[in-house]
């Protein structure tokens, strides 16, 4: 008669947890690259950049060279939109001036002259 019981492996659920691969922390390029990591960017700055560049961390209290440059891009995007709803507002009216709100009186030539000689 054959027997039916399989030759002794052993543990077979430590086996299994040995087969499975255990996932590596992902660093370095990974890191950068990947989903959660974001995207890694590379800049030369020249000397006189890298002093504003402290002297703007130092103001702002910022911890690093990466919040400081993460700031200056969320600037650039608010700028960005800013400028883009400009452009959409122009081509929507075209050669006209958008309407003013409710309650808004047009300025006058010498309150927009005042307004041009004012020191901020």
């Amino acid at each position: 008669m054959t027997s039916v019981r399989q030759p002794d492996r052993g543990n077979v659920a430590e086996t299994r947890k040995r087969k499975v691969a255990k996932k590596k922390p992902v660093t370095g390029r990974d890191a950068a690259s990947s989903p959660s990591g974001g995207r890694m960017a590379q800049v030369r700055l020249r000397s006189d950049e890298v002093q504003a560049l402290e002297a703007v961390m130092r103001t702002l209290h910022l911890e690093s060279t990466s919040d400081a440059l993460r700031e200056g891009l969320r600037l650039l995007v608010r700028e960005a939109t800013e400028v883009s709803a400009v452009e959409e507002i122009r081509a929507f009216y075209g050669d006209g001036s958008a309407p003013l709100p409710d309650g808004v009186v047009e300025p006058s030539s010498s309150e927009l002259a005042a307004a041009d000689d004012m020191r901020w």
